[in-house]
């Protein structure tokens, strides 16, 4: 057994010497054993007994075990769980406090056997989780354990971890469980169960915490086709950030003005999205999704388009005449909106013809009072006592629809002059016969000419 004395008298505080043992590959179950002794006439602490654990020569970490005064030979175990091929090395430390005294080990055995007062660790297996959960580690242990015992998860550059919870199973066998609570990035890395006994200390080997990112596409979806109720996309998600494997992919996707959304699991790089209004803006994002809880990222860029129109779904209906007058008429129909026009861009056109002169004439108004929850429009300047047929037609860029035909005669109007060169009259010797044409306009039945 090696063997180390330590007299402080004269040293300042926080000198240090070390004990190293050589390194050890642990096949099996085995056990350090050792005695030590802290001592000082004063009563103060002559310096800190530490023990540290080295693993593959990596850092020493932080210490295992430690004493400060005991004023007698004390044996203490070191159950370390160090699994082949790995190798470990034990450290004695002492730090002095500047008080005269003496901190001595002696008789350090490596035992072929499992230690008495401290349980060892089976392996420490490694967690992955993704960023955000928690990542619980599971320390079981051959060996008993009292109230009395302290347990923590030891890291490596990495902050502790308290007992979450322990399961014992038998008086030989038990569980501890850490939780390290809402894992970042800088959670990741080497972890050890660790156990401290009124007899020693057992250790457990290293496990690795790995964090994983949830996936975020880097650029928004890609537009191929649009329709009036579909967008055609392309997921373009192969760029993230975060990490893979990317196991399931979703479009999200809502209105811009608005608070409907809707999610679409997608099996492939392109996607159709169906059942959309039409003329309204949309914004679609890439939701992936890596394994683990917690592993859909949040949504990706966004991609902003609009549907197109869509053709009116009829055109307008109950066209009435609300007043019929010699020369103008108004009409009226029943009030419609955009699950009609199926577009916020769209006219309305009132369409007529009349007999005038012998020809057929043909005009068309745009009507301007489409909001309106009374719409009415008049047509003017027609000419008196003649049928005018009347229709609505309702037009956005897509397509165009019409209302059912209207025929209205205009009111009669009083006729213009008889012509004054058409008037012939025939003397006789009792009477004048007089004889004329017709007014050019009569506008209307003509019921009476008086002379």
């Amino acid at each position: 057994g090696s063997f180390m004395l330590v007299n402080t008298s004269g040293r300042f505080a926080g000198q240090k010497a070390h004990l190293l043992l050589p390194h050890l590959k642990e096949n099996d179950t085995h056990c350090i054993d050792f005695h030590y002794y802290v001592s000082s006439k004063s009563g103060s602490s002559p310096g800190t007994l530490n023990i540290y654990v080295k693993v593959n020569d990596g850092p020493v970490g932080n210490p295992v075990w430690n004493a400060s005064i005991t004023a007698t030979w004390n044996r203490a175990e070191l159950a370390i769980s160090t699994f082949w091929p790995n190798f470990y090395q034990v450290v004695f430390e002492v730090v002095t406090s500047g008080h005269p005294g003496y901190v001595a080990i002696d008789e350090v055995k490596v035992l072929g056997h499992p230690c008495t007062k401290t349980p060892h660790f089976l392996r420490l297996q490694s967690v992955e989780v993704n960023a955000g959960q928690f990542a619980t580690f599971q320390c079981t242990a051959n060996g008993g354990t009292e109230s009395g015992d302290r347990l923590w998860l030891q890291g490596i550059y990495v902050r502790d971890a308290p007992l979450k919870d322990i399961k014992v199973f038998n008086p030989r066998r038990f569980v501890a469980l850490f939780s390290v609570v809402n894992a970042t990035k800088r959670d990741a890395g080497s972890y050890r169960c660790m156990i401290r006994t009124e007899g020693g200390v057992g250790v457990s080997n290293y496990a690795e915490l790995i964090v994983k990112e949830p996936p975020v596409p880097i650029a928004p979806p890609q537009l191929s086709s649009v329709g009036a109720t579909y967008l055609w996309i392309q997921l373009n998600a192969n760029s993230i950030n975060g990490d893979g494997p990317i196991i399931q992919r979703e479009v999200e996707y809502r209105t811009s003005s608005g608070s409907w959304y809707d999610i679409q699991p997608v099996d492939s790089t392109s996607y159709k999205i169906g059942h959309l209004d039409p003329d309204t803006e949309y914004e679609i994002s890439v939701l992936l999704t890596r394994p683990g809880e917690g592993g859909t990222g949040s949504p990706g860029p966004a991609l902003k388009t609009r549907t197109k129109c869509a053709d009116p779904m009829r055109g307008p209906r109950k066209l009435e005449v609300v007043e019929i007058k010699s020369r103008q008429i108004t009409i009226c129909w029943e009030p419609f909106g955009y699950n009609v026009t199926r577009c916020h861009r769209y006219n309305l056109t009132v369409h007529y013809r009349y007999q005038a002169g012998g020809q057929e004439q043909v005009r068309e108004e745009v009507s301007w009072d489409t909001d309106s929850s009374h719409p009415q429009h008049t047509i003017t300047n027609l000419s008196p006592y003649t049928n005018v047929s009347i229709k609505l037609v309702l037009m956005n860029p897509e397509g165009r629809k019409e209302s059912q035909e209207l025929v209205v005669q205009t009111d009669e109007d009083v006729p213009s002059a008889v012509p004054l060169e058409s008037i012939q009259g025939s003397t006789f010797e009792e009477k004048i016969y007089l004889q004329w044409r017709e007014p050019v306009q009569t506008y209307g039945v003509i019921t009476l000419y008086e002379v």
